[in-house]
């Protein structure tokens, strides 16, 4: 398939967005507007047979993975699709003079406290090497939220991470803006960008120099990092003739906050492959897991308070030749008729500490409470209380 750009800005593209009618996607090489719904891919039990039932489906699908049920995966067809650049920098638009959210944390900020420290005596005995713990803000208010408005201010403020508001069933839309590439597939082109290693940004711009030296620094968050990158690279390594890995990581940043980053590139082994079938392989990374994969998500699933839904699984599409971007669900909200539910995690191993764990899941709160309008700059961490 080949992508047909339109002579039209990703702004222009996402003033014909509607929220519940098309989804929009965009990333640092494109944006790409869906407008209605064709087809629906039929639940599966497995991702292996999500996977496989997208090849040869004979049309672009677009659309959703949650973190740990194949079953509730929401992929379509569209009916039409417009294709722009990505989004550029820009002004976001004026706060919202609505009336305020009632914010409630979930589980309470010393639950979360309480969670971390569960995860560091499983570390201490062996029984795992990371776990990445998430917790919710969960934001209700009688007028509901104008998602187009968050997507425009989630653009403007991080243009070079993957933007999307995906529509789901029951009236759901999965909002966000994910700086992570699970991974995308052009031709014989893969490339990986697994993330692992935060600190939050700071308005004072030594200050920020500093926490970002700082994270690369840290041995405690090069080891985080590089638990992560061999898994990916060990997942992608049977399908690609040709791996290259950074030595050491790099860093990258949003508006919010600094990462450790590799971007990991490779050669498509067999033209068969999909990006679809390469995300099924890698999900779900270290990066929102942990490892070993299996009693990372037991220590979640006894630990978390809520279902993650499709936070932390994937979100985007696969065209016809088998090309495609997925970003993993991160720095993202699912809003419905009754509200919204932010998200936010981050990975514990050996030498982390609850309370800066807790700050970490903070700062990453900032992206979404932001995109809805939200002046947030000068709450230390926001969510800690249940009403603002």
């Amino acid at each position: 398939m080949t992508i047909a750009y339109e002579a039209i800005s990703a702004t222009e593209l996402l003033d014909e967005y509607r929220p519940g009618s098309s989804s929009i996607f965009s990333s640092p090489r494109h944006t790409l507007l869906a407008g209605g719904v064709a087809a629906v891919l039929p639940p599966v039990r497995t991702l292996r047979e999500l996977a496989q039932s997208v090849r040869g489906h004979g049309d672009l699908i677009l659309g959703a993975v949650p973190f740990d049920d194949p079953a509730s995966a929401h992929l379509v067809t569209p009916l039409r699709t417009r294709w722009a650049d990505p989004f550029l920098p820009g002004e976001p638009p004026r706060r919202e003079s609505t009336r305020p959210w009632r914010i409630t944390p979930v589980p309470t900020p010393a639950g979360h406290l309480e969670g971390v420290r569960r995860v560091l005596e499983l570390l201490r005995t062996g029984s795992v090497e990371k776990v990445v713990l998430a917790r919710s803000l969960e934001l209700t208010r009688p007028e509901p939220a104008d998602v187009a408005s968050m997507v425009r201010r989630l653009a403007v403020r991080d243009p070079h991470g993957h933007v999307f508001a995906i529509d789901l069933p029951g009236g759901r839309i999965l909002v966000g803006a994910s700086p992570e590439l699970l991974v995308s597939r052009d031709g014989p082109a893969v490339v990986a960008n697994p993330l692992a290693g935060s600190a939050a940004r700071s308005a004072d711009p030594a200050e920020d120099r500093r926490r970002a030296a700082a994270l690369l620094c840290s041995a405690k968050d090069q080891h985080e990092h590089a638990v992560v990158v061999q898994a990916v690279a060990a997942a992608l390594a049977p399908h690609c003739r040709a791996l290259s890995v950074p030595s050491e990581p790099s860093l990258i940043c949003t508006s919010t906050m600094w990462h450790l980053s590799s971007k990991i590139t490779g050669r498509l082994a067999d033209p068969r492959t999909t990006s679809l079938d390469l995300a099924v392989a890698l999900h779900p990374t270290p990066a929102v897991c942990g490892t070993p994969t299996a009693a990372a998500r037991a220590a979640i699933t006894g630990i978390e308070p809520f279902d993650r839904g499709f936070y932390s699984g994937m979100v985007g599409w696969c065209d016809t030749s088998g090309n495609g971007e997925w970003a993993v669900a991160i720095r993202c909200a699912e809003v419905t008729g009754a509200g919204i539910r932010l998200f936010a995690g981050g990975g514990i191993v050996a030498g982390s500490v609850p309370e800066e764990e807790l700050a970490e899941t903070s700062a990453k709160f900032r992206t979404l409470l932001h995109a809805l309008g939200l002046d947030l700059d000068s709450a230390p961490c926001p969510g800690e209380r249940s009403e603002r």
